[in-house]
């Protein structure tokens, strides 16, 4: 990544909240912030855990950029793929994990960056409720008179 990559961390827990900003801050060339409220507007990484993923306005905007650090319930999971959400590690998964999952989620927001001036990068993003786009549908080059297939 050409510059130092922001990364904002809303996890409740200080112990593991701690553990995850360590392990960010020590690995890659990221700026770690703890907050108690995500702000959206910002172009990063957001780390949050259930707690904060309550607290966040739907639609989300951008959803590719979260990692939801969550238990294995089958409601917060239904929830956060309703969400767009496509990086969900459980809060037992080893910090390895964690790491893989902001890795990619940093890789989306970069992507996102560097093509915002493309038309689709806005809509990029995996989700289920995401708005339906039609593509165009060419009409059939059609020649007067009838085909027939040749079977040899």
């Amino acid at each position: 990544m050409s510059m130092m990559q922001r990364i904002q961390l809303s996890i409740t827990d200080g112990e593991y909240g701690a553990a995850v900003r360590e392990a960010l801050s020590r690995s890659c060339a990221w700026h770690v912030d703890r907050v108690e409220r995500p702000d959206l507007s910002q172009q990063c990484v957001l780390v949050l855990d259930e707690a904060a993923f309550d607290r966040l306005p739907l639609p989300l905007t951008h959803p590719g950029r979260i990692v939801l650090i969550c238990r294995q319930d089958p409601q917060v999971l239904a929830q956060a793929w309703d969400a767009g959400i496509v990086s969900v590690v459980s809060h037992d998964a080893p910090l390895n994990t964690v790491m893989l999952a902001v890795m990619a989620a940093a890789l989306r927001v970069e992507k996102g960056h560097s093509g915002a001036a493309s038309a689709g990068a806005a809509t990029s993003e995996i989700s289920p409720i995401a708005a339906s786009v039609a593509a165009p549908i060419p009409p059939e080059n059609r020649t007067s008179g009838s085909k027939r297939i040749k079977i040899h």
